[in-house]
């Protein structure tokens, strides 16, 4: 939990970093193998995105509902999450909104966990890579694997909201 005045009580603040892949290079000769569908409904009402993921490699399937607030640093967000049942997952995903989906691989690189995003239906090709860190100096200090090219962190057409609005 975040303890800053001017954030609602149980918001984190989330260091994050995201680069394009290469979808020739060889990303996937790293992962993990195990991965996650992940289906994404980012509502039209605001900042909400109502999340499925689901492993693929055993039966378990996780539901949220989360929320990004405003930041003029692309890389430092505050978010919050709230875990639901599948019946409030059901009913909140009625709402109007833009739907992504992908699957997510894991690729453990110097001792960090990268999340590589691989975008189905109309992003079909198109691959991200990501990860988190606990402070903007360590998130600014973290070398990516070598698959990773461009560094999409600032440009806002890469941001899971606006990627749902894209084909």
């Amino acid at each position: 939990m975040h303890t800053r005045p001017d954030l609602p009580p149980y918001t984190r603040m989330e260091y994050e970093r995201r680069f394009l892949v290469d979808p020739a290079s060889d990303w996937k000769r790293w992962t993990k193998p195990y991965s996650r569908r992940i289906e994404d409904r980012y509502l039209s009402c605001g900042r909400l995105r109502v999340r499925v993921m689901a492993n693929l490699d055993e039966p378990r399937t996780i539901y949220k509902l989360t929320k990004k607030f405003e930041s003029s640093l692309p890389s430092q967000q505050p978010v919050v999450n709230i875990y639901l049942s599948e019946t409030e997952w059901q009913e909140l995903k009625q709402l109007p909104g833009y739907d992504l989906i992908k699957i997510r691989h894991y690729h453990e690189y110097e001792g960090r966990v990268f999340s590589v995003d691989e975008f189905a239906g109309q992003l079909r090709g198109l691959v991200l890579c990501e990860t988190e860190a606990g402070s903007a100096e360590e998130l600014a200090a973290i070398q990516f694997p070598h698959y990773a090219t461009t560094e999409v962190t600032s440009d806002p057409r890469f941001t899971g909201g606006e990627l749902a609005k894209r084909s």
